[in-house]
């Protein structure tokens, strides 16, 4: 590895629903090196992904000759409800086996190296703040766009997790009283109107081909495709009114928007935009300012990174 004189090290780790991603930060927050494994290779048992995690770890350890001594800490963020005071994941809703797995515990003592958990988003959300979109914003809200809606809190400088580490759920907060039925037993939340496999299914409809992907309406609205405006309105006015309470409730400064469904922004911001300027209260509705995510697929590593050194100060 070259410039690795920076020590010690951050091993960071995002678990996605497509990789698991590992890498290492230096001390100055700069990622030196990556490395990935498919996540369906390792999803037949919890053990199986325990030992990916493990694999992934030692192997990048071992190629740039580092040792436990080298590595601050391995911070790690995870698709669910984590506990990451004491380090258990308490589920994981899209991995089968996962439900109070003592996971910190595990990987701490295979690896002889302090372990830090949290929430994927709350990752992002810590990178976002500390390096990206909300970097020196006192409150911010994290807002992730993709398969499900997910965001994360920072309220006076600190990350918010809420009594059950639940806090940011704001992708199954309700737009209405009555709605269809999301995933997570409730009805009408906001990821069941713009999550990604409804506003698939609902572009299928309006535009009768199965095959059209978002990226498709994505173009074809920069081309003034009406339908496909009017499709990026509609799902922008479900994400503004999401964002009414969280504003007027919060009152923040910045709303840092994020995960790949925001790769629209062009057709999705303004109408956003719009509907807080129309719906929330005045002050806040001022105050708040919508901008598009920086740090893309390096947010979850860079979050890891924040996590361990809040953790070293305490």
């Amino acid at each position: 590895m070259k410039n690795i004189s920076s020590q010690p090290f951050v091993l960071g780790i995002d678990v996605g629903a497509t990789n698991i991603k590992f890498g290492l930060v230096d001390s100055r927050g700069k990622i030196v090196a990556t490395s990935n494994l498919a996540t369906a290779s390792f999803l037949s048992h919890k053990r199986t992904l325990i030992q990916g995690l493990l694999q992934g770890c030692l192997a990048l350890l071992k190629k740039h000759h580092l040792e436990e001594k080298d590595i601050l800490g391995v911070g790690m963020g995870l698709p669910g409800l984590v506990d990451g005071i004491r380090g258990i994941v308490r589920f994981l809703p899209n991995i089968p086996g996962w439900k109070d797995v003592p996971l910190k515990e595990i990987m701490e003592r295979r690896l002889r190296i302090p372990t830090f958990l949290d929430n994927d988003v709350n990752l992002i959300t810590l990178a976002e703040w500390k390096f990206g979109a909300g970097k020196g914003i006192r409150n911010m809200v994290c807002l992730t766009l993709g398969t499900g809606v997910g965001s994360g809190l920072i309220l006076d400088n600190r990350l918010y997790r809420g009594e059950g580490f639940a806090a940011g759920e704001l992708g199954h907060v309700p737009l209405n009283e009555k709605g269809p039925v999301c995933n997570c037993g409730g009805r009408a939340c906001l990821e069941r109107y713009v999550g990604n496999r409804y506003l698939q299914k609902e572009a299928a409809r309006i535009f009768k081909n199965k095959n059209l992907s978002l990226e498709d309406i994505d173009r074809l609205a920069s081309q003034g495709d009406q339908r496909a405006k009017r499709f990026w309105a509609e799902a922008a006015r479900h994400i503004g009114c999401g964002l009414v309470g969280v504003v007027n409730l919060l009152n923040p400064r910045r709303i840092v928007i994020g995960g790949g469904i925001s790769n629209a922004y062009r057709h999705l911001f303004p109408a956003i935009r719009e509907t807080l300027k129309k719906r929330a209260m005045r002050t806040p509705a001022q105050m708040v300012k919508i901008v598009r995510a920086k740090l893309g697929p390096r947010a979850g590593v860079l979050g890891a990174y924040v996590l361990v050194n809040h953790a070293h100060c305490g």
